[in-house]
């Protein structure tokens, strides 16, 4: 059945008769013929999507019992005793060992199992569907890009934002046609983060129309993926301060909204096949001030085509570089157990080469802030920093050296791990001595492994390596402590409902000399950035307090 279907389904592409063999054909069809189109019938088909075997992820019981998630299965072992083995293979009616694609709608929606197709699951691989995988996969895209459109209509309302200011907008809501705004700047005239993100969007509009192109659902995913988390954990982080600056006068705070607009429109345009419901109320949302001049629905949109003369990949570049080193520094303090609020004196770059130490000298305050550090600094040498630990790929070498892997780790072991990787990266082998001669070693042959001098922590990515200062003065843990307060404060503004404009005054009652020096010293800081009148060390009136670890918190909005 299946076999015919395929052959029914190349008859009535490629067969006589078919439309896209017609002389008077649309030319975007016939410019997409392959020249087995045209080859005498029957032909292969001119593509061929497989999806391969469907297999189920489940969790069986030494009883016969079956449960579809872990967390089913650890209730069922606490309740019953019963222990559960977590188990792959092919779906089964009788089993019962999946879910039915109507209570995965009911649970989580038609577009978190759509994505979870697309997106999550490599061609290479069969495809295991699992309750779990298609719920894991959604604050990865789904939340994060839905998230990203609540930021803005939250602020887009208390600011009075309005793209109707548009007076040529046309139906399918163009970056053109907003240009008609009177508040809309060239993005050549905005600032670095504006013309990084409308890089990155025309970058992942030029990348997803040659991927699917080309039939590559998984790698077009990806780009759009990657360019949510950009736009999300990057750009409106980054830009939280614009949005949070009084009134909408300033023409940066216009470029902020103008370029987040945009982007989000064509953003959903972009996702539209892939994600079709979240699309549709996307669009609806934020087409809405605009009425009847735009289309009813996205899925009536033209497919978003790149603008050129907004893709800058040197910009890009440099972005994507700053980006890996804030990430790395986060990893070198997670390996040391350094919290992320806590201030550290300076970090050491060290970079694989020295073309953007300039672009990243320019942009020191942002990474300092990133970074939390006092001090940055940029190398392309780190032998004061790190050493390099250079270890036998026993799997490999083991067909190819044979009786001589004693002789190889022990010749490894002693030698210098920095010199063997400047070796490796100069030559691309490394060369060692050994009782029965010279032996080369590849890239594949060793593994080398990166460790941080005493007093320093160490994290390495495909274009820096960062090492932090891992000392902390009394100073920076008092700093730590403050930014600790500022977290505890603006937990207790949810709590009692506070409006993202509100003011607060703040009461804090602790026994701890460091909590109470902390105030002291960052008490303008703290009431910045928790937008508080007033901080003391004293409790507040008719107000319950709050116990945290840094002591009692008394949070009051001040009417």
């Amino acid at each position: 059945g299946w076999f015919y279907s395929q052959l029914a389904i190349s008859t009535m592409l490629f067969g006589e008769g078919a439309s896209i063999t017609q002389e008077d054909a649309p030319a975007k069809n016939a410019a997409c013929l392959s020249p087995l189109a045209d080859a005498d019938y029957p032909h292969p088909y001119r593509n061929c999507i497989v999806l391969g075997l469907m297999l189920s992820q489940w969790y069986e019981g030494n009883q016969g019992t079956v449960a579809l998630t872990e967390a089913d299965s650890k209730q069922s072992t606490e309740n019953e005793g019963e222990k559960f083995t977590k188990k792959v293979g092919k779906m089964s009616k009788s089993l019962r060992n999946y879910r039915s694609p109507n209570e995965i709608f009911d649970r989580y929606g038609a577009d978190a199992m759509r994505w979870f197709f697309f997106a999550n699951q490599a061609p290479w691989n069969s495809i295991v569907y699992s309750d779990q995988s298609i719920k894991d996969s959604i604050p990865e895209f789904l939340l994060r890009l839905w998230n990203v459109y609540s930021f803005f209509s939250i602020y887009a309302e208390i600011d009075g934002f309005d793209p109707n200011v548009a007076t040529d907008v046309d139906e399918f809501v163009s970056p053109q046609s907003l240009a008609s705004a009177p508040s809309y700047r060239p993005a050549s005239e905005r600032s670095e983060i504006d013309r990084w993100i409308l890089s990155e969007l025309n970058q992942t509009i030029q990348t997803v129309t040659s991927r699917m192109d080309a039939l590559d659902n998984y790698n077009a995913c990806q780009a759009i993926t990657s360019l949510v988390d950009g736009l999300s954990n990057w750009y409106v982080r980054r830009s939280r301060d614009r949005f949070w600056a009084s009134g909408l006068e300033s023409q940066d705070k216009h470029d902020a909204y103008w370029t987040l607009y945009e982007t989000m429109i064509e953003l959903t345009k972009l996702v539209a096949p892939f994600v079709p419901f979240l699309a549709e109320t996307l669009w609806q949302k934020l087409t809405a001030p605009l009425g009847d001049a735009v289309l009813n629905s996205v899925h009536l949109c033209d497919y978003p085509a790149p603008i050129a003369d907004r893709i800058d990949t040197d910009l890009s570049a440099s972005m994507k570089l700053l980006r890996e080193i804030a990430s790395l520094g986060r990893a070198a303090r997670a390996e040391a157990k350094l919290k992320v609020r806590l201030p550290l004196s300076k970090v050491e770059v060290v970079l694989a080469e020295d073309s953007r130490i300039a672009w990243l000298q320019n942009h020191d305050e942002l990474v300092r802030e990133e970074l939390n550090v006092k001090a940055v600094n940029y190398t392309t040498d780190g032998g004061d920093y790190v050493q390099y630990t250079v270890v036998p790929n026993f799997k490999r070498l083991g067909p190819k050296v044979g009786k001589q892997i004693p002789a190889v780790k022990k010749a490894l072991a002693g030698a210098d791990g920095n010199e063997l990787l400047s070796q490796l990266q100069a030559t691309g082998v490394v060369k060692i001595d050994l009782p029965d001669g010279p032996l080369e070693l590849d890239n594949e042959d060793i593994e080398v492994r990166l460790q941080a001098r005493d007093g320093w922590a160490a994290a390495q990515g495909t274009g820096a390596v960062v090492v932090l200062n891992t000392e902390v003065t009394d100073e920076l843990r008092r700093e730590g402590v403050a930014k600790d307060l500022i977290r505890a404060i603006q937990s207790q503004r949810k709590a009692i409902d506070c409006q993202y404009t509100d003011r607060i005054e703040v009461g804090v009652v602790s026994d701890s000399a460091d909590v109470n020096s902390a105030i002291e010293e960052h008490n303008k800081m703290i009431c910045n950035e928790t937008l508080a009148d007033s901080l003391a060390l004293e409790t507040l009136d008719d107000i319950e307090g709050v116990e945290t670890d840094l002591g009692r918190v008394f949070v009051a909005k001040v009417c």
